[in-house]
């Protein structure tokens, strides 16, 4: 497996330096985060993205996002306009070296959460999202400022987005991302791309808005528009497994062995009753998720694609970006090197 480290450029406060440092970490997963989506990224700043990483021992090889405009999704009339320059976005990409991009298609908003710093029985803190706080909620009527949802929209904007959504439904989003793969798929065989989808977080409809990258069958579907290994997932275990619905290292399991998993992102959940959830430690003891069974499944399909710790909670007084501290991800990087040593080496690998 080949392991990485989310960073955000120039103003994390995260060094490269003290990436560099955590043991066998080898690429960044990183973007260019001053560029508007539906925008040509400039070379200069891929290229000088490049050239930091490299200086200070690692690659850039792996892209966390190029994100798809909302136009795309929803099949306006200038998304034709707008694919073409995620296309070139891609090729741009390649140019450099870049050889994953991940992105997703959720409506709206990346991922919803309650509140980013609820405070466990050990003093760490981590994002959560508990129903009870979601559920007299109307985004129609009220003012909401969720986690995860872009700040950049006004209320207006958001009430406008969430009622279109609302009217294109499920199959309306199915037949646009069918439109934007059959597009992009071909680029990216051309140049050398991976493209892996990260899936809905949390995995199943918020306020009305359809969402379709959820579940087993969807994959399936998914993967079924264009059959090629550029058509691929982003695997996330918390995104996925947030839902009990998702027996995640079955479904780890079965698209590994399909190579169809080009990045995988490894994080704890622990999952509620009621359907809420919180993000934990990293450790399988920590949460619902079996995170020995996740890479024994990878290591026994031959898995060789990225893998980064993903979210993790805030400890030892870090303050920063919730859920990209470096102390508790590090933790996380080291734990998952322990488990795919442990795995590969039963294996006689």
């Amino acid at each position: 497996m080949k392991l990485s480290f989310r960073w955000y450029g120039e103003t994390d406060p995260i060094s490269l330096q003290y990436i560099r440092q955590i043991p066998n970490m080898r690429s960044i997963v990183s973007a260019v985060y001053d560029v508007k989506p539906g925008e040509v990224w400039p070379e200069e700043s891929i290229a000088r993205m490049k050239q930091q990483v490299e200086e200070n021992g690692m690659l850039f090889d792996i892209v966390e996002s190029v994100p798809v405009p909302e136009e795309i999704k929803l099949g306006t009339p200038n998304a034709d306009e707008l694919i073409e320059v995620y296309c070139e976005n891609i090729r741009r990409c390649a140019k450099y070296g870049i050889k994953c991009i991940t992105y997703n298609f959720m409506p709206v908003f990346d991922w919803t959460r309650t509140q980013l710093d609820k405070e466990a029985a050990d003093g760490s803190t981590s994002l959560v999202m508990y129903w009870d706080q979601m559920r007299d909620l109307d985004p129609l009527k009220d003012d909401i400022h969720l986690p995860g949802w872009d700040s950049s929209y006004t209320q207006e904007e958001i009430r406008e987005l969430i009622s279109a959504y609302g009217e294109l439904g499920e199959e309306g989003l199915w037949r646009n991302l069918e439109i934007f793969l059959k597009r992009i798929i071909p680029v990216a065989e051309e140049v050398g791309v991976r493209m892996a989808i990260h899936p809905d977080d949390p995995p199943y409809p918020i306020f009305g808005i359809p969402r379709i990258i959820t579940c087993e069958k969807n994959l399936d579907r998914l993967l079924a528009i264009v059959d090629s290994p550029a058509n691929s997932l982003c695997l996330c275990t918390g995104s996925l497994g947030c839902a009990k619905f998702n027996d995640i290292p079955k479904m780890v399991r079965k698209y590994s062995a399909m190579d169809r998993i080009a990045f995988m992102h490894i994080r704890q959940v622990t999952l509620m009753e009621d359907g809420s959830f919180e993000e934990s430690g990293h450790l399988s003891s920590c949460g619902s998720l079996d995170m020995y069974e996740i890479v024994k499944a990878l290591v026994e399909t031959g898995f060789d694609g990225y893998v980064r710790p993903d979210h993790g909670r805030m400890i030892w007084g870090e303050t920063g970006k919730p859920g990209y501290g470096l102390f508790d991800r590090a933790l996380g990087a080291a734990y998952i090197n322990g488990l795919f040593e442990a795995c590969e080496k039963a294996e006689g690998k």
